[in-house]
């Protein structure tokens, strides 16, 4: 079956019906184990927050906007709790790296949350390593004005007159700077290849599923698994979602037995219908990394580049941005999940500016832009040319719109 055109994709057919004929084609064929891998993997800590990537996730885990998230953590930075926010960096410079310690002995000291006590201690006690110099979290190349938000380590007079959703904020960066001193997350994988191959027509169809455990924590400890506890607060969804993990490691235990080579039984085969679902909306947070990351919407190599780290707007404007586009009822945000949807309103300036200057919509515009900056800036062209260049596009782009009487 192999990119037939009764395909819809590898994992499903399109009919119903070519679906039962391919079970049946399969039944009483032997099953032989062709291929079989295992490996190990490491997963390290995410890289730091810079201001879109707390972002997407204050409107993730508390539902609130961009601009509330800016304000919070502009708040906490005139407060010495956290770092200048309006970055792009996702990393450190080298000179703060060699000074880290201080930040952490600070936090140690000051910041009196029980849970990150606990991390702090079992950092001392195993002897995690703050040497981040030679690590992915440093890398003077990527920080352009500003390195990424993190603690200070300092400000601790000011934590408890905050009010709890900032507290919540500042925790979020807390924990997200302790990851990146903790071991990588380690996982057992297996990948397993089976064929059954029918004598009569001499056809093999291949088969491969894949399952990996996770053996050693490490900064998972932090991150996923704390956020996992906080939002299960069902007693039932607690029992689902162990029941889940026992399933998934039964699986394994059973990967683990095969052998290459070995011919196994074939106990049945099942339906599962399913159906195609559109890209989800974007929310409030994940427009802001959508902006940010525009530039990779270009197929243009040297304008991409241009763009790249830049996209559409800045760390500074694109929570102002989102709000303007609210304000004038182009865009209308659930209050509850923060879900972004266009107006009517929003839906006919767009038709118009499609149908009068489709450029405008799309993001090379901006890059092409960028490029004549940076020739300015290098002393490539004038900025008298420049600007008379985009003059007589904003000119020719007008008298386009209006009419003339």
């Amino acid at each position: 079956m192999f990119e037939s055109p009764k395909l819809y994709n590898e994992s499903g057919l399109k009919k119903e019906e070519d679906a039962k004929q391919f079970i049946n084609s399969m039944r009483d064929k032997k099953a032989v184990i062709t291929g079989l891998k295992k490996s190990k993997q490491k997963e390290n800590a995410p890289l730091l927050f810079n201001l879109a990537e707390i972002q997407n996730q204050c409107t993730k885990k508390f539902k609130i906007k961009p601009d509330e998230t800016l304000e919070i953590i502009q708040n906490l930075y005139e407060k010495k709790l956290v770092t200048y926010p309006r970055t792009d960096s996702r990393v450190l410079s080298t000179a703060v790296a060699k000074e880290i310690t201080k930040n952490l002995n600070g936090i140690a000291r000051g910041f009196k949350d029980e849970e990150v006590q606990g991390y702090i201690k079992k950092m001392v006690k195993e002897k995690y390593s703050t040497n981040l110099e030679k690590t992915k979290y440093v890398n003077d190349s990527k920080i352009t004005d500003h390195y990424a938000i993190i603690p200070t380590g300092q400000g601790y007079e000011n934590y408890n007159s905050l009010p709890e959703l900032q507290k919540k904020v500042y925790k979020v960066i807390v924990t997200r700077f302790l990851a990146i001193f903790y071991p990588p997350a380690e996982y057992n994988k297996i990948q397993v290849i089976v064929e059954v191959k029918n004598k009569e027509d001499k056809t093999v169809e291949t088969f491969q599923c894949s399952g990996k455990v996770c053996m050693k924590q490490g900064f998972l400890e932090i991150l996923k698994l704390n956020a996992r506890t906080k939002e299960s607060t069902k007693n039932e969804k607690n029992v689902e979602n162990e029941t889940k993990r026992e399933e998934k490691q039964t699986d394994l235990e059973i990967l683990k037995q095969l052998k290459k080579g070995q011919e196994i039984e074939i106990k049945n085969f099942e339906l599962k219908q399913a159906e195609t679902s559109p890209p989800t909306r974007y929310n409030s947070g994940s427009i802001i990394l959508a902006m940010e990351n525009a530039g990779k919407l270009i197929e243009e190599e040297e304008l991409r580049e241009q763009i790249k780290g830049a996209g559409i707007g800045t760390s500074a404007t694109r929570a102002e941005i989102m709000k303007k586009l609210e304000k004038i009822k182009y865009i209308e945000v659930n209050s509850k999940t923060q879900i972004i949807t266009p107006t009517q309103k929003g839906e006919i300036i767009y038709d118009i500016v499609y149908r009068s200057m489709p450029d405008m919509l799309n993001p090379k515009l901006t890059a092409s832009w960028e490029k004549g900056l940076d020739m300015v800036a290098r002393k490539e062209i004038k900025p008298e040319v420049f600007m008379e260049k985009l003059e007589k596009y904003i000119n020719i782009k007008f008298d386009k719109l209006v009419v003339k009487m």
